[in-house]
């Protein structure tokens, strides 16, 4: 008897263990429930998805059912979608039209979001804004010691990424006055920048592609966004693939899986073929083992290994600019990227070996000297790169015992530079071998 009910509690802890793997189900929670009942309402037919917590992604879905390549996830019919349409036949309709110059799409669905967010238990998209992430993880949202910890390429797309949504802001600000009328509040207390941050990066991390006709009350930027409620809970996977896309039959948004998925497995989509650096400044996360992911060289780091004395050296940074191969150079699982080769060995011609530059761009082999002297750099620029890394590592360690509230967008960055640090000690690993097949 006894070991019978040894068995049954393995069985259990297993059960329970497995359960935690897979996941959570959280249908039972009451924003899920009001959700669930205000997508109903405009047409959403229950599927086989279920809101839960997931111990490594965080909130997604989980499917109650096996998905097998060629199974339709999830069918939104177009009511439940957030589209520009959607805020002209509000309360915001008139102001848009009559405002010049015109706003873009992108403030129109901006400012309902404010606005219904801020109207609270009157808005008729509440169940939908309470499930919406309260702060985000994007680099315009993170402080500015946690981004001085990024990549140098990326820090500059954060800074940029950053000026950009400011900017959105202060030309924005006098449309918003405009909207006055319709709150007791001040515009500037509801308009706020975080207000306009919160609503930017709702859009950016959670839109779905779907082109619209072209309004002359807008400004003359793609009109492509669209809020896709329950839908937008799917996480990214970089190695599932889905297709969808709006049907003009269903009048609905559709994602069909080519992929299979076990039941109570959660349900990936995939956003693109994207590296970590651009996923985590459009999304604000990382993904593991991600097979689309480089480590960047910058052409300041490319440079500090050739000698200033080199009097062909402008004359070689000219080519390369002219050529684009001074963008886009990076390490990856494979070893040093073509591109990075090439630039390198493009710098390292001897001054008897200029003339030949235009072979060096076609993968030609210009001499056995040419060929181990990029070697030798690129190895060089691997290990300063390593060491960077995990320099930077180390500094992240010591900021997340003493900086408590920065602790989740430490631990991002620090993701980040894990996977980077992967990558370039694989690198590392092959230039070796290659130096030594050479030698």
């Amino acid at each position: 008897m006894k070991k019978s009910r040894g068995r049954t509690g393995r069985k259990r802890r297993r059960k329970h263990l497995q359960s935690f793997m897979d996941g959570v189900n959280c249908s039972h929670k009451l924003e899920y429930i009001k959700l669930k009942k205000w997508l109903k309402d405009r047409g959403f037919e229950d599927s086989n998805l279920r809101p839960a917590e997931f111990w490594d992604t965080g909130r997604g879905l989980m499917t109650t059912k096996a998905l097998q390549a060629g199974d339709l996830i999830i069918s939104l019919p177009e009511k439940c979608l957030l589209t520009t349409g959607t805020v002209l036949s509000s309360y915001l309709g008139e102001y848009i039209m009559k405002w010049k110059p015109p706003v873009s799409p992108l403030i129109a669905l901006c400012t309902f979001l404010i606005a219904e967010k801020h109207a609270g238990e009157k808005s008729l998209w509440k169940p939908y804004l309470d499930v919406l992430p309260k702060t985000y993880t994007c680099p315009v949202c993170l402080e500015r010691d946690v981004v001085s910890l990024l990549p140098e390429p990326l820090r500059k797309k954060a800074q940029e990424q950053r000026t950009m949504v400011h900017e959105l802001y202060m030309s924005s600000k006098a449309f918003f006055s405009s909207l006055q009328p319709l709150f007791a509040e001040n515009t500037g207390t509801v308009f706020s920048y975080s207000a306009l941050e919160w609503a930017w990066c709702t859009i950016n991390t959670r839109t779905i592609y779907m082109k619209h006709s072209q309004r002359k009350c807008f400004s003359l930027e793609p009109d492509v966004y669209a809020l896709a409620p329950y839908l937008d809970l799917l996480n990214h996977n970089p190695n599932v693939q889905v297709k969808a896309a709006f049907n003009e039959q269903t009048r609905s948004y559709e994602i069909w899986t080519n992929s299979q998925c076990k039941k109570y497995e959660e349900v990936f989509i995939c956003y693109g073929p994207h590296d970590n650096q651009r996923l985590l400044l459009e999304y604000g996360f990382v993904a593991i083992d991600n097979p689309h992911s480089s480590v960047y060289v910058s052409s300041d780091t490319l440079l500090r290994y050739f000698p200033p004395l080199d009097k062909q050296r402008n004359a070689k940074l000219s080519i390369l600019k002219d050529h684009d191969f001074l963008e886009n150079l990076t390490f990856g699982r494979d070893g040093p990227s073509w591109r990075l080769l090439t630039a390198l060995k493009l710098l390292s011609l001897g001054a008897d070996e200029f003339t030949c530059w235009r072979r060096t761009l076609l993968g030609d082999v210009i001499s056995a000297r040419n060929e181990q002297q990029a070697l030798n750099i690129t190895s060089k620029i691997c290990h300063f790169l390593i060491e960077e890394t995990q320099h930077v590592l180390l500094q992240i360690s010591q900021l997340k015992r003493n900086k408590e509230n920065l602790k989740n967008h430490l631990a991002l960055v620090e993701a980040l530079r894990l996977e980077d640090l992967k990558m370039l000690q694989k690198s590392a690993e092959i230039l070796c071998n290659l130096n030594m097949a050479t030698v």
